[in-house]
C-alpha cells in the first residue's frame, strides 16, 4: 500500500527551484573535496518522530494526521515499515533509526516482546534487500515504560536491571542481524530525583558493569557496530549521569570504557546542558570521541527538548566545521530526531521538514569547506597562540621547563604585550562566507 501518493521521489533543483517538494541545497552528488554529499552527511530519518509521533504534549491530544494510523496492534506496526521504506526511497536518505519499541509493539512478557520484534525485524530485512536505505543505528527504549520508574541500568531494582540489559542483548542481536553501524545508549531515566534515597555510587558502578557486559556480549555474538553514548542533562531526570560530553567522558574514563564507546551528540541536548552544539561535537573530537550526530535543534526560549529540525544556517555550518575536521562521521551520521511541529500535522509536512533539514545541513558543508580550504578561522588561531611557537611558550609545549626556569622568565618581565581577540571580526567572516554562498 502507498501511502505518500501525492508525493513524487524528491529531486535536486538549485536554489531558484520553487517547488516546495524539492532539494535547492542538498544535492546528493554533488562533490564537495572528493567525497558526495550524501558520503559526508550521511542522513538518517528518525522512525519514532517521524512514523509513532502523534503530536500530543502535555496539554493537549494528539493532531498528526497518519494515514497508517487507521491499523492497531501489529498491524499499525506492519504499515508503519510500508510507510517508512516509501518515505525513506522518496527522499532519498541513506539511513534510518528506532528504537525497539517503535516498530513493534510490546507484548505482555518480555518473550511476547522479542517474537513481535521477531515479525517485524524479518519484515524490515525483507525491505532492505530491495532499498539503499541501511540502518544507522539501533536502540532500547529502556526509558518510558513504568518498570523504569527508578532507572534502568542504575534502577534500585535488581529485575528491572535484568530486564535492561535482556532488552539491550536482543537489541543488538536485532543491529546484527539488520546490518546496523552503531548501537546508541540514551539513559533518559539514569539518574535520580534526590541523594536522599540515592546510592549514587552503587548506582554508577551498576552502569559500569552493565556497559561492560554489553561489550562482551557484542564480542561473544560478533556484533562490530559502533557503541554511542547520548548525553542530556536534564529532562526527565533532575539529574543524569550522562549531563554532557565531559561528564559522559569522564565515566567512561573512570570505567576503562573509552577504547569502546563514542558519542552521539544531540543539538538541543547541548543546549539544554548550557552549551553550545559545536562546543559539545569540539569537546569530543579533541578527544577522538565523536561518533555521531542527533541533528535538530531546540528553542532558546524554551527550557526543554523541543526537537524541532535544524534550519539554522549558523548553527549547520559550525556542526559541519568540527565534523569536517574530524575527518567525517565514520560510522556515524546525521540523524533527524526532530518533529513537526503540533500544527503541521498533514503527511507532506513530513517531507518539507526533512527537505528544510537536508539543505541547511548541505549549506554548512559547503560553508563549513570554504572555510577549512582558505584556513580562514585556522589562521586566525595560529596568531592568536603564535607565543607558543617560540622562545618559553615552544619550550612549555615541548615540556621542556618547569616552575623554577618559568620564574626567572617572568620575574623581569616589565610589560606583557596582548592581541586583540577580534571576535567581531571573526563573526563577521562567517557572515561573509554564509552570505557568499547565496550570491553565487
Amino acid at each position: 500500500m502507498a501511502y505518500f501518493n501525492q508525493m513524487d521521489n524528491v529531486q535536486y533543483e538549485g536554489p531558484h527551484s520553487t517547488n516546495a517538494f524539492a532539494f535547492k541545497y542538498y544535492n546528493p552528488n554533488e562533490q564537495v573535496n572528493g567525497k558526495t554529499m550524501e558520503e559526508h552527511l550521511r542522513f538518517a530519518v528518525a522512525y519514532w518522530h517521524t512514523f509513532v509521533e502523534d503530536g500530543s504534549d502535555p496539554f493537549g491530544v494528539g493532531t498528526m494526521e497518519r494515514p497508517w494510523d487507521v491499523y492497531t496492534g501489529m498491524d499499525l506496526a506492519k504499515a508503519r515499515v510500508e510507510a517508512a521504506f516509501e518515505m525513506f526511497e522518496k527522499l532519498g536518505v541513506p539511513y534510518f533509526c528506532f528504537h525497539d519499541v517503535d516498530i513493534a509493539p510490546e507484548g505482555n512478557t518480555l518473550r511476547e516482546t522479542n517474537k513481535n520484534l521477531d515479525i517485524i525485524v524479518s519484515m524490515i530485512k525483507d525491505y532492505m534487500k530491495d532499498s539503499k536505505t541501511k540502518l544507522l543505528w539501533n536502540t532500547a527504549n529502556n526509558f518510558t515504560h513504568p518498570r523504569f520508574i527508578h532507572g534502568a541500568a542504575t534502577s534500585n531494582n535488581a529485575d528491572v536491571f535484568a530486564y535492561t540489559a535482556a532488552k539491550v542483548k536482543k537489541g543488538l542481536e536485532i543491529g546484527k542481524e539488520l546490518g546496523g553501524q552503531n548501537y546508541v545508549f540514551w539513559g533518559g531515566r539514569e539518574g535520580y530525583e534526590t541523594l536522599l534515597n540515592t546510592d549514587m555510587k552503587l548506582e554508577l558502578d551498576n552502569l559500569g558493569r552493565f556497559f561492560h557486559m554489553v561489550v562482551n556480549y557484542a564480542k561473544e555474538i560478533g556484533y562490530d557496530g559502533q557503541f554511542l553514548i547520548e548525553p542530556k542533562p536534564k529532562e526527565p531526570m533532575k539529574h543524569l549521569y550522562d549531563f554532557d560530553v565531559a561528564t559522559g567522558y569522564a565515566f567512561l574514563q573512570n570505567y576503562d570504557l573509552t577504547d569502546h564507546f563514542k558519542f552521539n551528540i544531540e543539538a538541543n541536548h547541548a543546549t539544554l546542558a548550557g552549551h553550545t552544539f559545536e562546543h559539545e561535537l569540539h569537546y569530543a573530537r579533541i578527544h577522538n570521541m565523536l561518533g555521531s550526530v542527533d541533528a535538530n535543534q531546540g528553542d532558546l526560549l524554551l527550557g526543554w527538548d523541543t526537537d524541532e529540525f535544524p534550519t539554522d544556517l549558523y548553527s549547520t555550518t559550525l556542526a559541519m566545521y568540527e565534523i569536517l575536521k574530524n575527518e567525517g562521521l565514520g560510522k556515524g551520521g546525521l540523524n533527524f530526531d526532530a518533529k513537526v511541529r503540533r500544527g503541521s500535522f498533514k503527511p507532506e509536512d513530513l517531507f518539507h521538514a526533512h527537505i528544510a533539514g537536508m539543505d541547511s545541513y548541505a549549506v554548512g558543508l559547503r560553508v563549513a569547506q570554504r572555510l577549512l580550504k582558505d584556513k580562514a578561522l585556522e589562521n586566525i588561531l595560529e596568531e592568536r597562540y603564535s607565543s607558543y611557537s617560540e622562545g618559553i611558550g615552544s619550550a612549555i609545549v615541548q615540556n621542556k621547563t618547569d616552575l623554577p626556569q618559568l620564574e626567572n622568565h617572568a620575574l623581569d618581565l616589565t610589560k606583557i604585550e596582548h592581541q586583540s581577540g577580534h571576535l567581531e571580526k571573526i563573526k563577521s567572516v562567517l557572515n561573509q562566507y554564509l552570505l557568499t554562498e547565496f550570491s553565487q
